[in-house]
Order: C-alpha cells, then structure tokens, then sequence
C-alpha cells in the first residue's frame, strides 16, 4: 500500500493520563493509504492500546503493540486484512514478551489492541483484550468488540449479572492480551447483534459501512466511566473532535482514575462535498 498524509474518512483521536497521577500507558495510530499505485481504494487504518505491567513496562509494552503491528500494515501490499490481523498479533506478542523476558523491570509487561481496517467503505476489525471498538449509527450504537476479561466470561456463563460488573474485584483482570507467554490468537468475531453466534461474528468482517457511521476505539479508561448511551449522546451536535473532547472530559469529571483515549473514524455523508480530514499529528 502506498502511505498517504490524507484520510477518505474523518479522523479525530486524543489520549489523556487522567487524573490518578499515573503515567499515560496508551498508545494510538491511524494511518492512511492507497492500495497500490494501479488501485487507488483509499484504506485507513487505525489501533488503539493501552498496557499492562508497572514501571512504565506498560507504555513500553503498548508502544511496541501500536509499532509493531503498524509496521506490519505498512508493509502489506494486498491481500487479506484479517491474514495481516493474525501474523501481526502474533509477532507482537512475541516481541513484547521476549523484551519483557530481557529486563526484569519489564516482566509480565503486556498490551491491549483493537484494530479497525477500513478498505473503501468496508470494515474489518481485531482485538485482544478490553480496549474496545464501537459503531454509530444514526441512533444506536453497537459495540463490535468483546471484552476479554474474567467478568465477561462470568456473564456469558450466567456466574454474574450485569449489575454485578462494576463492584467486582476481577473487573480488571484480562484474559486475552499481547505479551503473554503463549500468543493470543487475534479475535476476529465482530459483533453487529449481542446475540450473534460466535461463527456470524466472524462472518460479519468486511462489514459494508454507510455515509454517516464513526467508528469508535477506545480504552477501558473511557468505557469504565461512560456508559454506551452516553458515548452516544456525545456525538450528537458535534464535530467528532468536539466529540472526542467531551468523551474524555466526561471520565476525568467522574474520577479519570485510567488513560483515557479515544479514536473517531467518520464516513462522510458525500465525499464530494464534504472533503475527508487530516490525519492526527
């Protein structure tokens, strides 16, 4: 693919520390590009992640996830996004645990991602972990992603409600990240419906999105502070910077006891008016 400076979509992305004192552990991208110089399809793609492990292990550990799978991206000409989801997830993890291994200030240092590839007006997605990935649509919002933690699997096996979630001493405790002594398989399933099967999930990639959609990437600094409905409401009326903003005051108002950051991807209603944005600096 050929890197380009200019997104087809509307771009907006912001990270903050948030209030605890605590150093900001999240990373981000979000690159834009040509397929090749024979097709111009317009690709953005975009990876938030945020990390796990102290002594500033975690920031090491999430810069090397959004690196290392950006350069994979990078180097991709063609073929299969959810290919490139998988061999890059995998050499990440590899790599983040094998400097982790080197430096025992760094032991156990992991990371979280979640992945939105977007090839024209198509969507394909990529996660490990609770950082997450949401779809806005006119009036609703969906989240695509699946948390991997201790508490979803206890919902999705009836052991808690949902009421219980927030009080719960394993809220935190994830099951699914990239640094692990084994490395995760990427999870490909992308959720339109709460109720989707595991293989609809899966089937859903190369989701057709419509003029209008924003993609939401986000880490758990936002989602444990904000509700879906209010991530929602927050959009409406604004530009999806003003957006963004807002996102992240409203957690630092309610504690910011985590980084939070957020990534905005929006489809333009008509390309030919409304003419895509610059990437993030």
């Amino acid at each position: 693919m050929i890197r380009s400076n200019r997104a087809h979509l509307y771009v907006a992305a912001l990270s903050h520390p948030g209030q605890s004192g605590k150093n900001n552990e999240d990373n981000f991208a979000v690159m834009a590009y040509t397929l090749s110089q024979y097709n111009p399809v317009p690709v953005v793609f975009a990876v938030v992640s945020d990390g796990i492990g102290g002594h500033r292990a975690g920031e090491v550990a999430s810069e090397m996830a959004v690196n290392l799978i950006c350069r994979a991206v990078d180097a991709v000409n063609g073929g299969s996004p959810l290919g490139v989801f998988q061999q890059s997830f995998y050499d990440a993890s590899e790599e983040i645990f094998r400097q982790a291994e080197l430096d025992a200030t760094r032991k156990g240092m992991g990371a979280t991602a979640a992945c939105a590839w977007v090839l024209g007006d198509v969507l394909y997605i990529a996660y490990a972990g609770d950082s997450r990935i949401y779809l806005l649509r006119q009036n609703e919002i969906r989240q695509l992603s699946r948390d991997h933690t201790w508490v979803q699997e206890a919902l999705e096996k009836g052991i808690l409600e949902h009421s219980q979630i927030q009080t719960h001493p394993n809220l935190h405790v994830i099951r699914r990240y990239l640094g692990a002594s084994e490395p995760p398989e990427p999870d490909l399933r992308l959720f339109l419906t709460p109720n989707d099967s595991d293989s609809k999930a899966k089937a859903n990639q190369g989701f057709l999105l419509e003029p209008g959609d924003v993609i939401l990437l986000c880490t758990d600094g936002l989602t444990d502070l904000v509700g879906n409905a209010e991530i929602h409401q927050s959009l409406k009326g604004r530009t999806l910077q003003q957006a963004a903003q807002t996102l992240v005051d409203l957690a630092n108002a309610r504690g910011g006891h985590d980084n939070i950051t957020v990534v905005l991807l929006g489809v333009p209603f008509d390309s030919k008016i409304q003419p895509p944005g610059w990437l993030p600096g």
